[in-house]
């Protein structure tokens, strides 16, 4: 890891009370959700018509931040929202930091309750750990039709996540 993911890792760390493989993960995942979500530092409304900041925030006030704010604010909601629920669906997920990275990004993005139900999930609790990885390349379609920013995501995710297997 460099030494900024040490930083990171360093920080979380704190925020979490010793939770250091959540911190690891969440710092593993953060280049990725910010990669493809995009972060604007100011206020939009998106496609629609919610008003949102940084990296798809909603639940914050609507101003502008600088970007590590913007980091700051999508870091605490992984940690606090979709860790959680990431590792209550596959709770072996917490001796597998890259896993537990990519799911989290596929969490962020699908929701934690489509997270729960995926096939991704079925695969991990089986113990199917590669399969689980390639099951994230079956979540790149909106509207039934394959949308190829999801691809591009999906990809990144399975890299993520076949690291280390």
């Amino acid at each position: 890891m460099n030494g900024r993911g040490s930083q990171v890792v360093g920080a979380l760390g704190g925020v979490l009370g010793g939770g250091g493989f959540i911190a690891l993960a969440i710092a593993l995942a953060t280049p990725t959700v910010e990669k493809w979500e995009g972060t604007r530092t100011d206020p939009y409304r998106d496609p629609v018509g919610i008003w949102t900041v940084c990296t798809g925030e909603t639940r914050v006030a609507m101003r502008r931040y600088t970007t590590a704010q913007c980091r700051a604010i999508l870091q605490g909601a992984l940690a606090g929202d979709y860790a959680p629920a990431v590792l209550k669906a596959v709770p072996a997920l917490r001796d597998r930091p890259q896993q537990f990275a990519a799911s989290i990004s596929l969490a962020y993005n699908i929701g934690p309750a489509a997270f729960a139900r995926s096939s991704v999930a079925r695969h991990f609790n089986a113990g199917d750990w590669r399969g689980g990885c390639e099951a994230f390349l079956m979540w790149n379609r909106a509207g039934g039709r394959v949308v190829t920013g999801l691809d591009r995501r999906r990809h990144d995710e399975r890299t993520l996540c076949l690291t280390g297997l």
